[in-house]
């Protein structure tokens, strides 16, 4: 089908960088010619919506669900800005980064997004919501934002309305709607096959780390051990006769070294840059925004994020630095291997007892006094560094299975950024291929932009409204 797309028969030059030559029948308009400022007010009690870099306008509600992100919304509501469906929505400090999307709800959000909306009926919300979401809208909304620095960048309404976009008639907007969603569909189904691998694979794993922390095989001769004891824990359930059951507090040191100094060789943690369930770092390229109020650690002591900790971010830094105050910084004492202590903490029955004491009902977090007194497997130091190679050794498989699926995914990600790009800049006609497209039920989850795995399992969020707890 792809290979079938042929481009236009006559272009002329648009006049605007971002969207070069388009095809010499189409309308290229400021954008205070094709949108109008919305500013409805005085809605409290509506729904309230966030602008996320990938997934566009969502409901902040599923949003902070499915995050370590909190609530930090104004209790009085009656300034934040009414949002009807197929209104465009966009964090006016982060549109660069594509901070933007029409939304499918009807909500309310933070009077520092603008929202604009179509003034004719001739130009469809979903043909505009594809065009403002390719990376050449991004590019051009980073040029008429204003700011000293990117932290300070703002795409303005004023400048919005100089902002030109490519316009197709009506029919052929239509034709280029029913192309991407048709192409998107398949995209998504193929991804979400690739996302429902990556759980098995994930679940596969905790199976395989929970058989060894809680001694259900031995992992010297990949059979039972000879003989059980009850431990007591009803997480744990039966252990080798021969380990020990301990409170965790008896086997390590709960550092709390309070900073406010941080060295350029200091290293330095946020919750954001730990991937759940596998401790890898996802650190920043660029310089990182810096809490004033962090917490000492040494190389291989054992990081316990106790915010939220169902999300399971425990980690285990190769070098010393500062990490923010949502971490327990735990150090192995004698009897404990650094690299069990972090094995065993990341199995899930562990992470579930914890997650079950946890106080604060929007953002439930860990008590040291639970977590300390905590019943924990101990076996011979022997057989926690045996545990320890066995798991390093299965999980680098599941974990190169995991990054070929990641990376397959990325690239299809890729692949469907530049086919939408090409068909909502007119590089392509797509008319004829989408009047042969069959009918299809549309699925209400195939309705939003498709989620990629990058590594972390937090979307990245664009918003004054909610932010990240520290």
């Amino acid at each position: 089908m792809i290979d079938a797309l042929t481009p236009y028969p006559a272009y002329k030059d648009s006049g605007v960088p971002w969207l070069g030559q388009v095809p010499e029948h189409w309308e290229v308009l400021p954008g205070r010619a094709v949108f109008r400022e919305i500013n409805d007010r005085g809605h409290p009690d509506e729904q309230m919506l966030s602008v996320t870099i990938k997934r566009g306008v969502v409901r902040q509600q599923h949003l902070l669900a499915t995050s370590s992100k909190k609530d930090s919304s104004n209790e009085d509501k009656s300034t934040y800005k009414l949002v009807q469906p197929d209104d465009l929505v966009y964090n006016k400090m982060r549109a660069w980064q594509g901070a933007v999307g029409v939304s499918a709800y009807r909500g309310i959000v933070s009077p520092a997004y603008i929202v604009q909306r179509l003034r004719s009926a001739e130009n469809l919300p979903r043909y505009m919501h594809f065009l403002l979401r390719t990376p050449l809208f991004a590019a051009e909304a980073e040029r008429w934002s204003y700011g000293i620095t990117s932290d300070q960048w703002s795409l303005r309404a004023e400048e919005f309305k100089c902002v030109y976009f490519s316009l197709p008639p009506l029919p052929e907007q239509t034709a280029i709607v029913r192309f991407l969603d048709y192409m998107d569909r398949r995209v998504w189904r193929v991804v979400h096959a690739r996302q429902r691998h990556i759980t098995l694979l994930d679940e596969y794993r905790q199976a395989l780390i929970h058989q060894a922390v809680t001694g259900q095989i031995d992992v010297r001769t990949g059979k039972p051990y000879p003989a059980y004891k009850d431990s007591g824990v009803e997480w744990l359930g039966q252990v080798p006769e021969h380990w020990e059951v301990r409170r965790l507090k008896t086997a390590v040191d709960h550092i709390n070294e309070q900073t406010s100094f941080k060295t350029d060789e200091d290293l330095y943690i946020a919750l954001e840059h730990v991937e759940s369930w596998t401790g890898r770092l996802l650190l920043p390229t660029g310089e990182a925004q810096f809490d004033s109020q962090v917490k000492r650690f040494r190389a291989g002591d054992v990081l316990f994020g106790k915010l939220r900790p169902y999300l399971a971010k425990v980690v285990r830094p190769k070098q010393s630095g500062v990490c923010v105050g949502e971490f327990f910084v735990l150090r192995a004492r004698p009897v404990l291997a650094p690299q069990y202590l972090e094995v065993a903490l990341r199995s899930a029955p562990a992470i579930d007892f914890i997650n079950s004491s946890t106080y604060g009902a929007k953002m439930p977090r860990a008590d040291w006094t639970f977590v300390g007194a905590m019943l924990f497997p101990l076996p011979p130091l022997a057989e926690q560094t045996a545990i320890v190679e066995y798991l390093d050794a299965q999980t680098a498989k599941i974990d190169a299975a995991i990054a070929a699926l990641r990376r397959e995914i990325e690239l299809l990600r890729e692949y469907r950024e530049r086919l939408i790009a090409d068909v909502v800049t007119g590089k392509v006609d797509v008319r004829e291929v989408a009047a042969r497209l069959p009918e299809e039920p549309q699925l209400e989850s195939e309705l939003t932009e498709i989620e990629v795995p990058e590594g972390n399992d937090d979307d990245t969020i664009a918003s004054s409204d909610v932010s990240w707890e520290t």
